[in-house]
């Protein structure tokens, strides 16, 4: 069984649910803010769709033309697709990864910069994280009020801790930065 990327993932749940075809697929990842933890672009999610098609974990079922639209074929998930899909959640929630972001490269490096420079860019930071949680917070209340149970959203209230835990964290290093109690010395060149 090839490894599913996050993509392929959501192509398959999204095709458990029902055949669509992949401009479909794409409106529904957005609508529903699924881009929000998957990175999702309409080549890239045609490219996955094709792959998932070699791999017969998806089959074509027919193609329709509204008006002057292109062409589009609509897919359905296959038995491999759901065992695929299934096996890889199952391994993905029960095997801890780390993934490597690339901000503590950054915080690793932070030292390089002036105390000023750097709380003044943990403040925009923490701006935008604020802008984006009350994004976050507005798509779960909408689907609360649209009644979609709870487990649908979950990797929205995981998603939303874990930047509210990082965004509270920064808050706490400028404080500290600023009442001195984390003493700054930038990296000086000799």
């Amino acid at each position: 069984m090839a490894d599913l990327t996050p993509l392929a993932i959501s192509v398959l749940a999204l095709l458990e649910e029902k055949p669509m075809h992949a401009y479909e697929m794409y409106q529904l990842l957005v609508s529903r803010h699924n881009h929000r933890i998957v990175k999702v672009r309409p080549g890239s999610l045609y490219h996955t769709v094709e792959r998932l098609a070699g791999q017969e974990y998806v089959r074509a079922i027919g193609t329709d033309r509204a008006g002057n639209r292109p062409e589009r074929t609509t897919y359905e998930i296959t038995p491999a697709g759901r065992e695929a899909m299934v096996r890889r959640v199952e391994s993905g929630i029960e095997t801890f990864v780390y993934e490597y972001p690339v901000f503590p490269v950054f915080l690793a490096e932070a030292h390089n910069l002036d105390a000023e420079d750097a709380v003044l860019r943990f403040r925009r930071r923490i701006e935008e994280m604020d802008f984006w949680l009350a994004d976050v917070d507005k798509a779960m209340a909408g689907a609360k009020a649209r009644d979609v149970p709870e487990p649908y959203w979950l990797a929205g209230t995981y998603v939303r801790a874990q930047v509210a835990a990082e965004r509270d964290w920064l808050t706490t290093i400028i404080e500290r930065i600023e009442s001195k109690d984390l003493e700054w010395q930038p990296h000086k060149t000799q």
